[in-house]
């Protein structure tokens, strides 16, 4: 009697599984399947170690990660930054040529950027690929599915982004304690940018992400919401693109009264680029001298160091609310 009610809450369970359509996952659902099926057959609680263990990347994508990698590769340096501060020095195995922070991410084996070489990629046996989603290419990741090379991709769309995907990757890699410490610090150094400008006046702002031609930050962007954070009007707030381009006659109808111009290792605005807009005086930011360098590598990087182009920004925009920095640094 005892076997044959077993066997059939073993039956139910398994026609249960097969014909309750909210069980479906991505991925290889034949893996899947068996492994939901060996949870049932041994009493193992399969399902709530699934929802632990799944995460949903920026581009909708379910992946199931039993174990936390011992083998990444990152495909963008404000991913490595990620990786680096989450304390995986010795599971990233492979990055771009342009991660170039930190100093041991030089000494990592290389990679393309935008167009990464799939040998390359399978040659460094990864059992995780974290990429931005807007660069790598659908057949690409279409071929790294066919090799079951999980890839997790990344797109940043605002500040809090940035923060929720440290998150995951130090729940993905059980180091949830570390990107704790890292988000909080970095929420602490938000707040005081916050503190810091509360009683300035807000100032519109134009940041020139490329010169030739005009290419600026709108919303859908996260640095639009960082003009914002650091006391900013983005004078491009109305486009419908997060990287629109302006014509002149827009920016001298906005007439900014601060220009942002990013310049680092990898991305900057050049400084006979930057002078060019000296020959329109009737600018309120040219008038006042208010031309500003930026970090790009930290602003221009969603990645831990985002922070820092934050209190940059601020800097730049509200170099009034910084005074007492620059005193007690004097002295």
């Amino acid at each position: 009697m005892t076997i044959r009610r077993s066997s059939r809450v073993l039956l139910g369970a398994l026609l249960l599984l097969v014909a309750w359509p909210g069980l479906a996952f991505s991925g290889d659902e034949t893996s899947h399947m068996k492994r939901r099926q060996q949870g049932i057959l041994t009493g193992m609680p399969f399902m709530a170690n699934i929802t632990a263990r799944t995460f949903v990347d920026d581009a909708g994508r379910k992946l199931y990660v039993a174990k936390p990698p011992t083998r990444v590769v990152s495909l963008a340096p404000s991913i490595t930054e990620m990786l680096f501060a989450l304390g995986l020095d010795e599971e990233i195995v492979g990055v771009t040529e342009f991660c170039n922070y930190p100093a041991a991410a030089l000494k990592k084996p290389k990679l393309g950027y935008a167009r990464p070489s799939l040998e390359s990629l399978v040659a460094l046996r990864p059992d995780l690929i974290v990429a931005p989603q807007e660069f790598l290419r659908a057949d690409t990741i279409a071929k790294l599915d066919e090799l079951k090379i999980p890839v997790f991709l990344l797109e940043a769309k605002s500040v809090e982004d940035i923060l929720i995907q440290i998150q995951s990757l130090g729940k993905m890699f059980n180091r949830t304690s570390r990107s704790d410490a890292v988000t909080g610090s970095m929420r602490a150094r938000m707040a005081e940018v916050t503190r810091r400008i509360a009683a300035s006046p807000r100032k519109r702002v134009l940041y020139v992400l490329n010169s030739h031609p005009l290419i600026t930050v709108g919303p859908g962007s996260y640095i639009h919401q960082m003009i914002g954070l650091a006391g900013g009007i983005n004078i491009a707030a109305d486009s419908g693109s997060a990287y629109p381009k302006l014509s002149l006659e827009t920016v001298l109808q906005e007439d900014p009264e601060v220009l942002i111009f990013p310049v680092g290792s990898m991305e900057s605005i050049p400084k006979n680029e930057q002078q060019e807009w000296n020959r329109w005086g009737n600018l309120s930011a040219v008038r006042d001298g208010r031309l500003r360098d930026v970090s790009s590598d930290a602003l221009n990087r969603p990645g831990p160091r985002v922070v820092e182009g934050l209190e940059h920004l601020a800097r730049a925009i509200h170099p009034d609310a910084y005074l007492s920095d620059t005193t007690s640094q004097r002295q």
